[in-house]
């Protein structure tokens, strides 16, 4: 187990990922904010949902994945259909136009990444990946509070 002032640093660094993170979300398309970009990455990776499955992957209220699926749907970048299942709810499928606007938001950060990490090491990055993925594992259902006794 690692010291506690190793975990303060760990601390300072996510403190500091802030800035890494607001950079990333410059490259956006200014009318499409990081709500919207969860929301259509989310729809093109894990394909059609509820809203409550959209809400929950998101990990935020249902009031504002409301908004942000308005956002993107005012856009044409998704649909909202009727759930034959539950008429009460709504399906969310992702547009060509969304695949489109997912793509060119994956090639700028993609682009900022390879410039910023121009000089690591293949070895490097795929290090960083796997460890990043290993703490995002390690916190997967943060959502739950953890029971004690």
């Amino acid at each position: 187990m690692a010291e506690q002032a190793q975990y303060e640093e760990l601390v300072r660094q996510f403190s500091a990922f802030g800035a890494v993170k607001r950079e990333m979300g410059r490259t956006l398309p200014s009318d499409c904010p990081a709500g919207s970009a969860a929301v259509l990455t989310l729809l093109a990776r894990h394909g059609e949902m509820r809203m409550s499955k959209l809400a929950e992957l998101l990990a935020v209220d249902m009031s504002v994945t409301s908004r942000h699926v308005a956002h993107v749907a005012e856009r044409g970048w998704i649909e909202r259909s009727p759930d034959p299942a539950d008429k009460r709810s709504r399906i969310l499928r992702i547009t060509p136009a969304g695949e489109d606007r997912v793509r060119e938001m994956s090639l700028r950060t993609t682009q900022l990444l390879a410039e910023r990490l121009s000089d690591w090491t293949d070895d490097e990055v795929e290090a960083l990946t796997r460890l990043m993925a290993r703490l995002r594992a390690s916190f997967d259902d943060c959502r739950t509070p953890a029971i004690t006794q």
